[in-house]
């Protein structure tokens, strides 16, 4: 009943958050095109279905996959899960005993990246724009695991405590090589790949995922520990998608030079 009551309010800050959109997109329509909308009945029923839909998606993050993110990070650092069973004291801990917390990480970071509507546009679009060359699953599957690296090795930087930014640094200096080999044509692509995974299924998980870690690993402060896995989670798909480019391109040279031969 509690979700049933919410959903008002939630529905309402979601009319207020999309009405400057309404506004611009209608405004420029009218005021600089000065052209008519076509079909205005058909665009306010997509209209209403698109803040529906929002706020019944939004209110089942914060309701339903939200807690079950924290809930199972919480459950995978609990000292009984993580020692077997043996309640050891914390100074006992090692990075090596979390391997079921970096296994999580990784497989959610993989499915709620091929679920990804954003991603899934971006896809579709590169196909048509390609011209078939760039296809939608393997865009997908090449970004899907970019995220479940960067989420896994976030979470290994939580349980470690290593400061964000030595692997921000050479993640970046990794993606500068190979934006130098990779096909001109894909590196754009690659950084907007990046980009889409920061959207409305990937971020409230990954973020509970962060913040329930930080909260029940020892000596770890939800501040300044649980934040920072939506920035592996927007860099490494860059260096997944530019291998997946790359790896494709010499595919088709050796494919290329056996056909000669």
């Amino acid at each position: 009943m509690d979700a049933v009551s919410g959903f008002g309010s939630t529905l309402i800050a979601l009319l207020r958050d999309v009405l400057p959109i309404i506004v611009i997109l209608f405004g420029f329509q009218v005021l600089v095109l000065r052209e008519r909308v076509k079909k205005p009945a058909q665009v306010m029923v997509g209209l209403v279905m698109t803040i529906i839909g929002l706020a019944l998606f939004l209110k089942g993050l914060d309701v339903a996959l939200f807690p079950i993110g924290k809930l199972m990070a919480q459950q995978l650092t609990a000292p009984g899960f993580v020692h077997g069973g043996a309640v050891l004291p914390s100074a006992q801990a090692d990075w090596r005993d979390y391997h079921w917390v970096y296994a999580f990480a990784a497989a959610v970071g993989f499915a709620t990246t091929i679920a990804e509507p954003s991603l899934i546009a971006v896809a579709i679009k590169a196909n048509q724009v390609s011209g078939g060359i760039v296809h939608v699953n393997g865009l997908r599957v090449a970004v899907a695991i970019g995220v479940a690296a960067g989420v896994a090795l976030g979470t290994l930087r939580i349980v470690t405590g290593t400061p964000l930014h030595w692997f921000i640094i050479i993640g970046y200096l990794l993606v500068i090589v190979q934006a130098l080999f990779a096909p001109r044509n894909i590196v754009p692509l690659a950084f907007d790949s990046g980009g889409v995974t920061t959207s409305t299924v990937t971020v409230p998980l990954i973020a509970a995922l962060g913040l329930g870690l930080s909260e029940t690993i020892p000596g770890r402060s939800p501040l300044l520990d649980g934040f920072g896995l939506i920035a592996f989670a927007s860099l490494f798909p860059i260096v997944s998608v530019m291998a997946y480019a790359q790896l494709s391109a010499w595919r088709a040279r050796s494919d290329n030079g056996r056909d000669n031969t």
